[in-house]
């Protein structure tokens, strides 16, 4: 750690380059991104796509509903493949306040970080999405037919995705505050049904208002949970405790 603490305006200052790098990056990802976006939605729809009835189709009720759909997928498309950038920002933003031996851990948080939350999109899509879609499928009847919005599809599946990947990073965040001592695999344990009460809680205000899509997030969060205390056990930074007690072994 810097013994000179920056000025207020330093740190605005790097903030403000953090946010450029990050604008930019998201930037190319949505010109990018906007010259497949009929590619993009054909493969984000495809779940659904698979379970409806062969003469169904997506509608859009708005004269620019279609427009302002694609653009809206190709933002999040964008922020999807800038992921990486923007997590190396972070700790571009947060590294000059920790010690040497701190940031050489820069690397695998964005690596880490990255695989994680794309792991979690992925798992929202060829593990969650089919599971749901069936379920609300199965409400379409002779006189009940599902007519799907683009505008509304987009939605629920952009929101349902980003929140699979951002609780994914669970573990990764709980190691990093573990090897810096911050948490420790004790905490984890004594608050563990505090954490399930919570996991309901946030899966409830992430998804959809239904019970299915809640419990599909609830028990993944409560898997990674277990996964982080254990990689707490395992990286944690060892307390003053637990490295005096092998040194009072020796001395006896």
């Amino acid at each position: 750690m810097e013994d000179e603490k920056l000025p207020l305006t330093s740190h605005l200052e790097e903030l403000r380059k953090c946010l450029i790098v990050c604008s930019v990056a998201v930037g190319i990802g949505f010109v990018v991104s906007y010259a497949f976006s009929d590619k993009i939605f054909y493969f984000l729809s495809r779940p659904l796509n698979n379970l409806l009835p062969a003469e169904s189709s997506f509608i859009f009720t708005n004269v620019t509903e279609g427009f302002f759909t694609y653009l809206k997928l190709a933002l999040f498309s964008g922020i999807f493949f800038a992921s990486p950038v923007i997590l190396h920002q972070i700790w571009s933003f947060v590294a000059p306040g920790l010690y040497n031996n701190e940031k050489k851990y820069a690397v695998p948080f964005v690596i880490c970080s990255t695989l994680f939350f794309m792991c979690g999109t992925m798992f929202g899509y060829f593990v969650v999405f089919p599971i749901a879609f069936k379920f609300f499928i199965g409400y379409n009847s002779p006189s009940i037919k599902m007519l799907p919005s683009l505008k509304e599809y987009l939605s629920f599946s952009c929101k349902f995705l980003l929140a699979f990947g951002i609780v994914f990073e669970m573990p990764v965040f709980i190691l990093f505050l573990s090897k810096l001592g911050i948490i420790t695999e004790k905490q984890l344990r004594s608050n563990r049904k505090i954490m399930i009460i919570a996991v309901f809680v946030v899966a409830a205000v992430l998804t959809p208002p239904d019970v299915v899509s809640q419990i599909l997030m609830a028990i993944p969060l409560i898997i990674l949970y277990e996964i982080s205390i254990i990689v707490a056990k395992i990286f944690g930074k060892k307390s003053t405790e637990e490295n005096s007690q092998p040194e009072q072994a020796e001395t006896k």
